[in-house]
């Protein structure tokens, strides 16, 4: 039953109902013919109706499913759908966006963890005020509200973009505004949207995410996202997992995970736990998770099938000469074996034995083939190590080249999405395919990512772990998903920053900068402010005229951002200055004491070891711009907390490895520094994972919290998306 018109006056076009399809991939041909006040009317092929604006909303969101997971999850979104019209009152606008922007200070959409239709239903009711809207994004007033606008900009921009340039005008805003979004960093079709480090990536570029899967059928794709439980996920798995997911919501399918598990020797529980971790951090919504080792038995039965089909051999060449044997074209002398010797040997596999050992298994395919993937690849191996799921009930174990294609077939995949490193193998992967008798799978490629200065092998970044030039999986010097949201990087930031890619084949090898800079845009208009003194050789500013007793006022956290809070600030006659700072200031200079007013400083005492000590009076009546120097500072006080501030720097010191180069050789001997400071006591509240800015120092994560005074917070600095020189 398809649907075969929607209706509604030209004054008052359904947004939210035709984004909603066009996101679903729906066709909806219009009728702007209604009269005004008109209740909108979807019109089936069958003659069956149905009326009214939240109606078809949800109707579109069931079939797209952008309405929940379950019950709750759709009451939630009922609740946002019952408050969206509120928009479009003009005296409440304002009060809602205040609204709005609240509570996505702490929420990244606004019912559930991901796209719903009550985000579609918000968004439009922004983007139809046109200009009003376009102004209060453009000054920055409600700072999360216009990210996560900016965000479904980034995401969806086709589909909204078409939609408001064809309805908005309707409603006499004179102009597409969310298609005219020039400048706008997440506007994908701005100057250097993606952040390219090639060539590719310039000026006009923009993300070629509307593209189309082969043979796709709405309602029928099945994808699957399938790390191998070696390590944990890093930025390149996570363009791959939301890609996967990408196209299962665009073409209303399903998404499985599943984990190639065929190699014990790499693999751990360890890993599989914080891979589904991961996942769940990048929001990823999947139907079940499955294991390439549930099909072990039914791998092993197609190995033995395959051999006495004459389509598979049991080869007892050493590894070495084989593959040479492999690059010059050169048949095996196990190739022509009789069925009774290829099964004996099998057999000798199976059982794990000396002379089993000594075998594997290889297709029968193409020596002579210019693909070298095809000259005869290896399906099954022996390996006495157990198995991190099933433990030691197997000797020999197929590989990933084998499996894939079969599981794949099995489980119902109908696209299987791989990055275009693997181009070479797909012919091997279809071929595999035949030669079992399964249903073939449609592959789909899409181009790795690939960052400066940075190690994405599994193998590499194991060889850290192991050397200890890393603290684990989750440093903050590592790629991983866990490594970079420690170091402060915030889930949306890395998503918007993968969508902008898009799933181009292109090769990109791509800037950190671009992706530090979109997590300093959503981070800034609501981190909280603090202050902190570096410690070694910090300064005393004695305030001859300062306050005899300190007192204590109460301050915004962030001048901006009311959903900072507050906190006391003490002033004292008596007050810590950074070195640096009292090092550049001369006697008689009037200089800035950032929350406080202006100070003049009438003494300069410096000792033989170049230590400084400072007197001054407070100048209430001074003008802050006329001084040069802004300056922090914390009052002498009992209260201070201790701080470890740490920065980190890329672990290789090549911006691209060649192919026969050994990383090992690049290695960043210098990759952290610690510095030791005091901080404001109210940094004594922080929580772990909290992010906050040190007044002219930059943005931190907080990793270790306070615990008692001996022991200083740990906060790791936070990249801001400019060019840093390495660590001193």
């Amino acid at each position: 039953m398809e649907i075969k018109v929607v209706s509604f006056p030209a004054e008052n076009p359904p947004l939210a109902e035709l984004v909603a399809a066009k996101l679903a991939g729906i066709s909806l041909p219009t009728d702007a013919s209604l009269p005004p006040h008109s209740l909108y009317s979807f019109q089936f092929s069958n003659g069956l109706k149905l009326h009214g604006k939240n109606v078809l909303l949800r109707y579109m969101g069931r079939i797209a499913k952008l309405y929940g997971e379950n019950a709750l999850e759709a009451g939630k979104i009922d609740e946002w759908l019952e408050y969206a019209p509120v928009l479009s009152q003009g005296s409440a606008f304002e009060i809602a966006c205040k609204h709005l922007d609240e509570y996505l200070g702490s929420n990244t959409f606004f019912a559930n963890q991901s796209l719903s239709i009550a985000d579609i239903a918000i968004w439009s009711g922004l983007a139809g005020t046109g200009k009003r809207w376009e102004s209060l994004r453009n000054s920055k007033k409600y700072p999360n509200l216009s990210r996560w606008f900016n965000s479904l900009l980034a995401g969806y921009g086709d589909a909204l973009n078409e939609v408001t340039a064809t309805f908005i005008g309707k409603k006499g805003s004179g102009k597409p505004i969310a298609a005219k979004a020039k400048g706008n960093q997440a506007d994908p079709q701005s100057k250097g949207a993606n952040g390219d480090a090639s060539e590719k990536g310039k000026a006009g570029s923009k993300p070629t995410f509307e593209v189309d899967l082969p043979e796709a059928e709405v309602g029928k794709v099945r994808l699957r996202f399938a790390p191998e439980p070696s390590g944990y996920l890093h930025i390149g798995h996570s363009k791959a997992a939301l890609l996967n997911q990408y196209f299962a919501q665009r073409y209303q399918g399903q998404l499985i995970v599943r984990f190639d598990d065929t190699n014990p020797d790499k693999e751990s529980n360890e890993f599989v736990d914080n891979i589904l971790k991961d996942i769940e951090t990048l929001g990823i919504k999947y139907e079940k998770v499955t294991y390439t080792s549930d099909y072990f038995p039914q791998l092993m039965k197609m190995a033995e099938n395959l051999i006495r089909q004459g389509k598979a051999y049991v080869d007892d060449t050493p590894r070495e000469e084989m593959k040479k044997e492999r690059m010059d074209g050169i048949e095996s002398k196990c190739r022509n074996n009789s069925l009774e010797e290829n099964l004996k040997l099998w057999n000798e596999m199976i059982d794990g034995s000396k002379r089993g050992k000594e075998c594997c298994v290889r297709g029968k395919l193409d020596m002579q083939d210019p693909n070298k993937s095809l000259r005869d690849p290896v399906y099954y191996r022996c390996n006495p190590t157990p198995h991190h799921r099933i433990g030691s009930k197997y000797n020999l174990y197929p590989t990933y080249d084998f499996a894939c294609p079969f599981v794949d077939s099995i489980e119902g995949i109908t696209h299987a999405l791989r990055s275009s490193e693997y181009h070479d193998r797909n012919a091997q992967y279809y071929r595999v395919q035949e030669d079992m008798g399964l249903r073939k799978v449609h592959i789909y490629e899409f181009s790795r990512l690939n960052m400066v200065y940075t190690l994405l092998s599994k193998r590499k970044l194991l060889w850290f772990v192991q050397n200890e030039k890393v603290s684990g999986w989750d440093d903050p010097r590592f790629p991983t998903v866990q490594g970079i949201v420690r170091r402060g990087l915030k889930v949306e930031a890395l998503i918007q920053f993968i969508l902008e890619q898009g799933a181009s084949k292109n090769l990109n090898l791509m800037e950190w900068d671009k992706l530090w800079t979109i997590n300093k845009k959503i981070i800034d208009p609501v981190c909280p402010r603090h202050t902190a003194v570096i410690e070694e050789r910090r300064v005393l500013l004695t305030l001859t005229n300062g306050p005899e007793k300190p007192f204590v006022r109460i301050i915004p956290r962030h001048k901006k951002y009311e959903g900072a809070g507050e906190k006391a600030t003490t002033y004292t006659g008596r007050i810590w200055l950074d070195y640096a700072d009292a090092e550049a200031i001369k006697v008689d200079e009037e200089v800035t004491l950032m929350d406080w007013g202006n100070a003049i400083v009438k003494g300069i005492e410096k000792d033989e070891d170049g230590n400084l000590k400072l007197t001054g009076v407070l100048h209430p009546e001074g003008s802050v711009k006329t001084t040069k120097l802004k300056l922090t500072w914390l009052p002498e006080s009992d209260e201070l907390v201790k701080l470890s501030l740490m920065e980190f720097d890329h672990l290789i010191t090549k911006k691209k490895l060649e192919e026969d180069e050994n990383f090992v050789d690049v290695v960043n001997p210098c990759t952290e520094k610690e510095t030791a400071a005091l901080g404001d006591s109210n940094m004594r509240n922080l929580k772990r994972g909290d992010i906050l800015q040190l007044e002219r120092k930059g943005y931190f994560r907080c990793d270790v919290p306070y615990l008692r005074p001996s022991k200083p917070i740990v906060l790791f600095a936070i990249p801001d998306g400019r060019q840093q020189t390495g660590l001193k």
